[in-house]
């Protein structure tokens, strides 16, 4: 009787870490997706200002293109985790939809694994080219912007879309105890 109320009291204390994080991890990444729309907003600026300028004063804005390059990296980037949040990445499971219910959760947990492993790599390789970046003192052609910030940007969104992953991997993990137990 003292175990399986102990067993119950950590199951609860499990689930609100788990709660507590991906509510963390949720407003992180919903902040990104805010600098993301900001970027996008910018970049339609720009775009109409350099057209107007072209046409009107027959003048583009200097380095125009480079920052439109810069604020599409912060557009699709910084939006990577909160779509990842909504489920809005392309997901493909029409075939494991078909497999039985043990199967397709194991399937998911392995999925999760993977993806887990791919953003937590890009973020440390993505780290240390910004460091390297930084070091050399890199900057574009023509705005002289420095490469590193957005980078190091970059790689703090890749963090952010592992913990998004990481949290899902946790609930899968429940869900595959729940599978099995049946």
């Amino acid at each position: 009787m003292e175990t399986q109320a102990t067993e119950r009291e950590r199951a609860a204390q499990s689930s609100s870490y788990i709660h507590n994080l991906e509510k963390l991890v949720k407003k992180l990444s919903l902040w990104l997706n805010w600098i993301a729309g900001g970027g996008l907003v910018l970049m339609l600026l720009l775009v109409v200002g350099d057209i107007i300028g072209i046409k009107i004063f027959s003048a583009p804005i200097p380095g125009g293109i480079e920052l439109v390059a810069f604020l599409g990296v912060v557009v699709i980037g910084f939006a990577i985790a909160y779509t990842q949040v909504l489920h809005g990445h392309i997901n493909v499971d029409f075939i494991v939809m078909k497999f039985p219910p043990r199967l397709a959760a194991v399937i998911d947990v392995l999925m999760l694994i993977l993806g887990m492993s791919f953003f937590i790599l890009l973020s440390w390789r993505s780290f240390d080219y910004g460091h390297i970046l930084q070091s050399s003192g890199e900057v574009s052609m023509t705005a002289k912007l420095p490469f590193y910030p957005f980078v190091y940007g970059l790689a703090f969104c890749f963090l952010v879309t592992f913990l998004v992953l990481l949290v899902e991997f946790l609930k899968s993990i429940k869900k595959v105890g729940k599978v099995w137990t049946r």
